[in-house]
């Protein structure tokens, strides 16, 4: 029987889109027929944790992404997807507030990269996602190096994600943009380059990187999926 998923969403709501949308074709793909992803989701209003992000005022932030996940797990959800990379930031705060799983979107990815043999890995997100060290020591401790764009890239990357991904524009410039800085990446040794927000799989997809591209969004699905199936899916059809 497949375990219902719970969803943290809204931040932004494009993104939360696309999880529910790769959920339900995974489960489907997977399964056959009519089939679709037990789940709920529940929808937080991304200003009021923007401003939280803003603020640095991460502590209140996680008090409201605990509440939402306990609503989840009340409602009958059987595990917890938070849907964005950059609030993994409190995911401490919300695994101590659920007796259910927390299905960590760095412990998923940095399993699907050591499959593949990479040990050095370049990652794109917001500023907080590059610049602070709750993602990338979570990857060392899988043995995966990451490294980032230099500071004015790294606002470029951060701006274009607030200013226009997670207000649904896609912009050709910015898709332009964002190759050269994987092409720099790749140039400082990183071996693939890791697609650490969300929203960034609306803009660039593999044929805009001359490395392998981690597309952190669709492979934390397809860990969920597994986990709500109990790998009994694997057989393809």
């Amino acid at each position: 029987m497949t375990r219902t998923i719970g969803l943290i969403g809204g931040m932004s709501w494009e993104s939360s889109a696309e999880y529910y949308r790769l959920l339900n074709e995974e489960v489907r793909r997977r399964l056959g027929g009519h089939h679709c992803a037990p789940s709920l989701l529940l929808t937080l209003d991304f200003a009021e944790i923007e401003a939280m992000q803003r603020a640095g005022d991460w502590e209140n932030a996680g008090r409201r992404l605990a509440q939402a996940a306990r609503t989840l797990e009340q409602g009958g959800a059987r595990m917890i997807l938070l849907c964005t990379n950059t609030m993994h930031r409190v995911a401490e705060a919300i695994e101590a507030e659920i007796s259910v799983p927390f299905v960590h979107i760095v412990d998923a990815t940095a399993a699907r990269i050591t499959e593949a043999g990479h040990t050095t890995v370049g990652l794109l997100g917001t500023r907080f996602t590059m610049e602070m060290d709750f993602y990338r020591s979570r990857m060392r401790e899988h043995g995966v190096r990451v490294i980032v764009p230099g500071g004015s890239d790294r606002t470029l990357v951060h701006d274009v994600i607030y200013q226009e991904l997670t207000q649904g524009r896609v912009e050709d410039s910015s898709r332009d943009a964002y190759r050269r800085i994987i092409a720099g990446l790749a140039g400082q040794g990183a071996e693939a380059v890791i697609l650490g927000c969300t929203e960034i799989t609306l803009l660039i997809g593999a044929d805009d990187s001359p490395i392998p591209i981690f597309d952190s969004t669709r492979i934390h699905v397809e860990h969920a999926v597994d986990l709500a199936l109990g790998d009994r899916s694997r057989c393809s059809p």
